[in-house]
């Protein structure tokens, strides 16, 4: 069963059981997946929905730290709330060690590729690698971060 088969699936079970905050989320990623299917004109795969997937859960990271500035911690529980729901559409992330082991593999091999060492420069050649291979296996604000340690040192 692919990723948005069982989103839907879930969809018709927060229906049946009457959980309206479940449920609400569902159809917000749902009408996300269609509308990028829709202005695209293809049938996302489980990757496409994952992305979609890390894309709504940023946003509802940015809303929660926006709210508890303004001090609105209802909306805040309720983007939190919203991001639980989310999180179990997206597989096992890595840890911050795996993550790091990945990166130092990528810097070693565009170094190899380069004939040079890499340096703070090649931080977008070594974020394109990156994001090809770790899409929606790791927080890409950890993979920055770890971009940056490995050119820098």
């Amino acid at each position: 069963m692919s990723l948005k088969d069982q989103i839907t699936e879930d969809m018709k079970n927060a229906m049946r059981a009457k959980d309206s905050e479940r449920l609400g989320t569902i159809r917000l990623l749902l009408a996300a997946i269609k509308q990028k299917e829709v202005d695209d004109r293809v049938l996302l795969d489980d990757v496409a929905v994952v992305a979609i997937v890390d894309k709504l859960m940023k946003q509802r990271k940015d809303s929660i730290e926006a709210f508890q500035k303004a001090a609105r911690t209802d909306l805040a529980d309720k983007e939190a709330a919203e991001l639980v729901v989310l999180q179990a559409y997206l597989p096992a992330r890595l840890s911050a060690d795996e993550v790091s082991v990945a990166v130092k593999a990528i810097v070693a091999d565009l170094t190899a590729e380069l004939g040079r060492p890499a340096g703070p420069g090649d931080m977008g050649k070594v974020m394109g690698a990156v994001k090809a291979q770790l899409a929606g296996k790791a927080d890409m604000g950890q993979v920055s971060a770890a971009v940056k340690a490995a050119l820098a040192g």
